[in-house]
């Protein structure tokens, strides 16, 4: 199984950086725009368009609200597992950490994965502006 682990400094606060989060349907408004370009709510789940053209359906597995961490998950036909966690923790009043890990299969999606998620790394770092000195 691959896994793939992100650890990205925001300069913002992880109680802003988490209400982006946990605000589940709202990704292409708050915590990736331009990497993802629409975002709707069905049910459990949001329905997630990349700027790319594709389409995915990731369920939300768990919103812990005290550990200020998100859990989601995808099936479909082309992966027999992801399983995706956010995790956001601070570093300062003004500065925190997104722990982002995805482990998935199968292993020949990996690199593709890996690309798309630096993709979003630059949208949420852009989401997030240092703020001015």
């Amino acid at each position: 199984m691959a896994s793939i682990h992100n650890d990205i400094p925001l300069n913002a606060s992880a109680h802003d950086v988490w209400d982006a989060v946990r605000d589940f349907g709202a990704l292409h408004r708050r915590l990736v725009p331009g990497f993802v370009t629409a975002c709707s709510v069905d049910g459990d789940a949001r329905i997630v368009t990349f700027a790319n053209g594709s389409v995915a359906r990731e369920v939300l597995v768990d919103c812990d609200e005290a550990r200020q961490r998100l859990v989601y998950a995808i099936n479909n036909e082309r992966l027999k597992h992801y399983s995706a966690s956010v995790q956001v923790i601070a570093e300062s009043e003004a500065r925190c950490r997104l722990v982002w890990i995805i482990d998935m299969l199968p292993n020949e999606l990996a690199a593709y994965v890996q690309e798309q998620t630096k993709e979003a790394v630059i949208a949420m770092q852009k989401a997030f502006p240092t703020a001015a000195a």
